[in-house]
């Protein structure tokens, strides 16, 4: 059974991780890549990073 969660970044080095069942998170970049590492999901913060600059 997946998870569904959304990711919204805050800052340079801050994700909130808005999860499908109303819990929310805020992850630093490290936590994020250790969230993403645990779910089999890897380079997403690298992707969301490219998205926010500019």
């Amino acid at each position: 059974m997946g998870m569904n969660f959304h990711l919204n970044r805050i800052n340079p080095n801050q994700t909130q991780v808005l999860f499908h069942d109303g819990r929310f998170e805020t992850l630093t970049n490290e936590e994020l890549e250790d969230l993403m590492s645990q779910m089999g999901i890897s380079d997403r913060a690298d992707e969301l990073e490219s998205n926010v600059t500019d």
